[in-house]
């Protein structure tokens, strides 16, 4: 039998995958978040000078953030951690609890970082 001449091998055609990825990369560009990110200076444990003076532990919860287990306003935590240091290279202990959101975290950061306080240290 003969089945007429053999056709060569034909190569794939790359435009669709080309074009699907070129899909992606816009889709992925566009849903994206532009802004100014922040960068935050943590001190690390073990590194620097040893923690020394009353304890300055910032409870963040969802509803409210408690300086040394005792409620406190958010308004009023700065100068209340204030009260608490010698100078502002005093490291401050920060733990996020109950869930609380990532945002959340950073406002109170934010917030102590404009008040002066320079050495914040977050602990699970």
């Amino acid at each position: 039998m003969n089945f007429g001449a053999s056709r060569p091998a034909r190569r794939p055609n790359l435009t669709p995958m080309i074009d699907v990825v070129f899909l992606l990369l816009v889709f992925f560009m566009l849903a994206s978040r532009f802004g100014v990110d922040r960068a935050l200076d943590l001190a690390i444990a073990g590194q620097g000078n040893g923690y020394s003076g009353p304890p300055r532990l910032v409870d963040i919860r969802p509803d409210g953030v408690a300086l040394n287990g005792v409620p406190t306003a958010q308004p009023e935590l700065a100068a209340a951690v204030g009260a608490l240091t010698e100078s502002t290279n005093d490291i401050v202990v920060l733990r996020a609890r109950d869930d609380a959101q990532l945002q959340r975290v950073i406002e109170i950061m934010t917030e102590l970082r404009d008040a002066g306080l320079t050495r914040l240290v977050l602990v699970e």
